[in-house]
């Protein structure tokens, strides 16, 4: 969908196969939280906390469910999935500046990059040779893509991303600012104390429909590429280790750290701050909460957490003392089990003599 400046709520309704209730002549001229909205735009009700709002908002028109739109005077709406609904709409409002086609005259560009007429090259921006840029594709402003590195059609790299060199990218994959893809592992080998580099000689394989978010970094691999499947999102801020291998439609919040060769499968969601040491299998259908550290494979799907939870400073502190007198208890207690054995079988002798 193109970005629009106003639509009626007939013509989102026949869009998004809605049922409208209210008035279909109301026109709809961008989206708002329902707490923030005003006239002509539109707001959506998705998590049951915001109700509260829905009475006092100043919304033109509400995505409701069925459920929700029952009492509703307002405009609304009436829709399966009113957040999923709202995703797509959203495209419809966006304000994102569309790059023209073209090669930008300070762009520098090698005379073997093959790059297609419809692609769009932005100011400052290297392509290296050999570099593929396919049908559709938005390189932004000083952006490096290096030798022999591919990006699929309908690609979109916003300003300043680095592309390494032998870098493969499927079709439709957003790449935000700051991120590096295809930078050289942590490899190294300690001879004697000291640490002699591994070359990095493999390269990394994006899927179609990827997107990566902001200063996130995905290294290249030492030997096999480093491979991230089809759909897969990655938030901002995520560290990707030589060698990982990312299942198709797995989602990973902000500061993620996976280390080299992990493996991790479909349908995954991984909340922030998760850490995943190296050479562990992550299995299809996992939610791993936030903060968590991962220090072996996961074998069923399932949810999974480490961690405590937040308390007031002072109840912290009396939980971390006694943390600290684990060790010696746990030993007490297995001195008294066996004390408690001795007196138990002394008694026993003692009624069979």
């Amino acid at each position: 969908m193109s970005a629009v400046q106003s639509l009626s709520l007939a013509r989102l309704a026949e869009e998004l196969g809605a049922q409208l209730v209210g008035d279909p002549q109301t026109e709809i001229t961008g989206l708002a939280t329902l707490q923030d909205a005003g006239p002509g735009q539109l707001a959506f009700l998705a998590n049951a906390q915001y109700r509260k709002y829905l009475t006092e908002s100043r919304a033109s028109a509400v995505l409701l469910t069925e459920q929700d739109a029952q009492g509703f005077s307002g405009n609304a709406l009436i829709v399966a999935d009113p957040y999923l609904t709202y995703a797509r709409l959203s495209h419809r409002f966006d304000r994102k500046p569309q790059a023209s086609a073209g090669i930008h005259p300070s762009a520098v560009v090698a005379a073997d990059a093959q790059i297609d007429a419809s692609a769009s090259i932005g100011p400052g921006a290297v392509i290296e040779q050999g570099a593929v840029i396919a049908a559709g594709v938005s390189v932004g402003a000083q952006c490096f893509v290096g030798a022999r590195s591919r990006i699929g059609a309908g690609g979109w790299l916003a300003p300043r991303v680095t592309l390494y060199h032998d870098v493969t990218i499927g079709e439709r994959v957003v790449v935000q600012s700051g991120a590096v893809i295809g930078s050289e592992g942590f490899g190294f080998a300690n001879q004697g104390g000291t640490w002699q580099k591994i070359a990095q000689i493999g390269g990394v394989r994006i899927g179609d429909d990827v997107e990566i978010g902001a200063n996130t970094t995905i290294d290249r691999g030492a030997l096999a590429d480093t491979v991230i499947g089809n759909g897969v999102k990655l938030d901002n801020q995520i560290q990707i280790a030589h060698n990982v291998q990312i299942g198709d439609h797995t989602a990973m919040a902000a500061c993620v750290g996976i280390s080299g060769s992990t493996r991790i499968g479909k349908h995954c969601m991984i909340a922030g701050g998760v850490g995943m040491v190296g050479h562990i299998e992550v299995c299809d259908n996992v939610f791993v909460s936030g903060m968590t550290m991962v220090t072996r494979s996961i074998t069923e799907p399932g949810a999974y957490s480490s961690g405590t939870a937040m308390q007031p400073a002072g109840d912290w502190k009396k939980s971390a003392a006694r943390i600290r007198q684990l060790d010696g208890m746990a030993k007490r207690l297995q001195q008294l089990e066996k004390q408690l054995e001795q007196v138990t079988q002394a008694s026993s002798d003692s009624s069979n003599a």
